[in-house]
């Protein structure tokens, strides 16, 4: 039964990935997630926004992350309480930073992107390990 002002989809549900640390896992984590928002019938505008996210927030993990060889970068996909939630997880512990990027800097704009996003951002520790976790949420839309 469909309540006004509730997602017509369970509350809560959540998909994880552990992908390389490669800039080939950026390609390879949108599609997961490509593939797991379409299972759930997330709209399609909502869904477009996360991909452009989740690879904003998995460069700064290739780029930025020292990381102990085998490390791996860990993608979560989480809905709950009427939020999408994209994040990565790698074994950094300093916190990204935002920064203001010049016309001719070719780097620089990731969190600038997911700031002018998402609904909100942040980062928290890792979940289960060393290192932080750099997430973003987007609002889902109340069911018809």
């Amino acid at each position: 039964m469909s309540h006004p002002g509730r997602p017509s989809f369970p509350v809560r549900a959540e998909r994880n990935w552990r992908l390389p640390h490669s800039p080939r896992s950026a390609g390879r984590a949108r599609a997961l997630v490509r593939a797991q928002l379409a299972e759930w019938k997330v709209a399609t505008e909502i869904a477009e926004t996360a991909e452009l996210l989740l690879p904003e927030l998995m460069s700064n993990a290739i780029q930025h992350a020292r990381r102990p060889s085998g490390r791996e970068i860990g993608v979560r996909v989480a809905r709950y309480d009427g939020r999408l939630r994209v994040e990565v997880a790698d074994a950094n512990c300093a916190l990204p930073q935002a920064r203001t990027a010049t016309t001719e800097d070719e780097h620089g704009r990731g969190l600038a992107i997911v700031i002018a996003l998402a609904v909100s951002w942040g980062c928290c520790p890792r979940r289960y390990g060393i290192g932080e976790a750099t997430w973003a949420e987007l609002e889902l839309p109340p069911s018809a």
